[in-house]
């Protein structure tokens, strides 16, 4: 795939806004156990559209998925191509370039509302939501906006914990980790690609680890946030299960808005989901907004469709 990269990476130049996602840098990083390529149409001689996949094989199967990490992917077009008229052409372009495979399974940047041309080749598409607060009115509009206990628990915290900056990934992922063992799992990716993943971001200079610590130096919670140049996320998070009633979670969610206003000075920061019933509920006492987005599948066989059926009954 060395040479689908190549053009790829040359689309990538010429698209300043392409989400962090789908930068080649984090695919490098984050696409373990596989790899990943993109099918790139052209205009002519320029790059008009791209999506980038990645590929993995089980036993004989061939099928695309997302890689851990990876939020979105999906199709991105050329700023000179963002009409209508354009996406219907080079998607069913991009569709005719993909590999052949048993299965595709993609969640969709939101950017990417128009998913016709692939129902139109026999994909199905269920839509899902994520939440974001919009920054352009200010801090003081944003909490305004939160729920009347997120600001009373955010004072609460405020006077008993202070915020850090300086926590090392390795540390980052000991809390991160402590999340997935009270819910009696193990975190699904391991350490190593959780720091190839760090290094990587590091390196390109968009993300920040926040953690809240107490008069003790107990860390309660921590948050990783990441971003590009249209938003931040809210890449990851974890709490010390015999900590978490000190809203010390709330606190770096606010931390991590205030830091995309007043330092990196975007527009939008995105809580990467959630559509975990206890999750969202949180969100929207945050103030914040439902943003839909696609998650797009065909399956051409049989076999891999029951099995994908046989997976996610059983989570």
């Amino acid at each position: 795939m060395p040479e689908q990269q190549d053009h790829y990476r040359q689309f990538c130049r010429e698209v300043p806004d392409l989400p962090v996602f789908a930068q080649p840098w984090y695919l490098d990083a984050v696409c373990e156990g596989g790899t990943w390529g993109a099918a790139v149409a052209q205009h002519g001689e320029q790059p008009a559209a791209a999506l980038p996949y990645f590929l993995k094989r089980k036993g004989p199967f061939r099928y695309i998925t997302m890689p851990h990490f990876c939020k979105h992917l999906g199709p991105y077009l050329h700023p000179d191509f963002r009409e209508l008229k354009f996406e219907h052409k080079f998607y069913e372009q991009l569709i005719g370039l993909l590999p052949a495979v048993l299965a595709f399974k993609q969640e969709f940047h939101p950017s990417a509302t128009n998913w016709l041309p692939f129902c139109w080749q026999g994909y199905r598409q269920t839509t899902r939501y994520t939440y974001q607060l919009g920054l352009a009115e200010g801090l003081n509009a944003v909490y305004g906006g939160f729920n009347r206990n997120v600001r009373r628990n955010l004072k609460k915290a405020e006077k008993a914990l202070r915020i850090r900056t300086d926590m090392a990934a390795e540390d980052f992922f000991n809390v991160n980790r402590l999340s997935f063992e009270r819910q009696g799992t193990a975190p699904p990716y391991s350490r190593e690609l959780f720091l190839r993943h760090d290094d990587a971001l590091a390196r390109h200079q968009s993300r920040q680890i926040f953690c809240a610590e107490d008069a003790g130096g107990r860390i309660h919670s921590a948050a990783y946030l990441i971003w590009d140049g249209r938003a931040s996320y809210y890449h990851l998070s974890g709490d010390d299960p015999e900590l978490r009633a000190s809203g010390a979670g709330l606190l770096l969610v606010w931390e991590a808005i205030r830091y995309t206003h007043e330092v990196l000075r975007l527009p939008v920061f995105d809580f990467e989901g959630s559509m975990m019933p206890n999750v969202e509920a949180i969100r929207r006492q945050f103030g914040g907004r439902q943003v839909p987005y696609s998650r797009v599948w065909k399956y051409h066989s049989k076999v891999i469709r029951m099995l994908d059926g046989l997976v996610r009954n059983s989570q």
